[in-house]
């Protein structure tokens, strides 16, 4: 039997973002995202749903120091060529090291240090190609996801998000990541990163699609990535025959 989400703070977001511990763990979870795969399954399903012609703006939610971003821009530059890249992060914390290597690819790297909402509030200029996020989505609430999704929907035609799929599994998994050098702050936050993870349909049933209103608009996809991935892909309708295929 699965478990209902749980959602509690996880560790790394009580620490100041320069703490030692903290540069740790974010070195642990880009690890952990080498293992799960997620750099290639972001870019393989920004491939397959993003637009045929130009990508010309990407707005990733909690980015943290970008890297992951970079891992991914490095599989999809010779394709898209030029495209602008807006992370939002509250922390600061990209390199400039980090940014020569997008400006390398032929990417320019934004940055803005924000609450996320209050960014899709705001806006971040003109409608952007796509959001997307990477293990960000499982550390908020059912109806604080239903928020986030409505604002990127205002912004973009394509919603694109790898999460922690929660069940036995990975369960038992989050529990065993010591075992490639993951900190304290890493084994704690794993275990609370996959209790707040989802499964079947969960994400669907938060987006703005279920609304009456506009349940013609989008086109909802989510699956399990194996072993421990969850997928969630949302495309609007209307923009189908430009970005990418159904």
């Amino acid at each position: 039997m699965t478990h209902a989400r749980r959602v509690e703070p996880e560790w790394l977001d009580q620490l100041p973002a320069h703490d030692p511990r903290a540069l740790r763990s974010r070195r642990d979870i880009l690890r952990l995202n080498g293992l799960m795969g997620h750099a290639a399954i972001m870019a393989r399903l920004l491939a397959k749903y993003g637009p045929t012609g130009a990508m010309r703006t990407i707005l990733d939610l909690g980015g943290s120091d970008g890297i992951f971003m970079l891992r991914v821009a490095r599989r999809l530059a010779s394709h898209w060529p030029t495209v602008r890249l807006v992370l939002v992060d509250r922390h600061d914390v990209v390199t400039g090291e980090t940014r020569a290597a997008f400006a390398a690819l032929g990417w320019t790297l934004e940055t803005v240090i924000a609450d996320v909402f209050a960014v899709l509030a705001q806006g971040v200029g003109e409608r952007v190609d796509v959001v997307t996020s990477n293990l960000f989505l499982h550390q908020f609430e059912d109806e604080e996801i239903t928020a986030l999704a409505a604002g990127s929907a205002r912004h973009a035609p394509l919603f694109v998000a790898c999460e922690p799929r929660r069940g036995r599994t990975a369960s038992a998994a989050s529990r065993l990541v010591w075992a490639v050098g993951c900190d304290e702050v890493t084994r704690y936050d794993a275990v609370v990163s996959v209790r707040g993870g989802f499964r079947g349909k969960e994400l669907s049933a938060l987006w703005p699609a279920h609304d009456q209103e506009t349940a013609r608009r989008w086109h909802l996809r989510e699956r399990a990535a194996w072993p421990f991935t969850h997928c969630f892909v949302a495309t609007e309708r209307r923009a189908s025959a430009a970005h990418g295929r159904r």
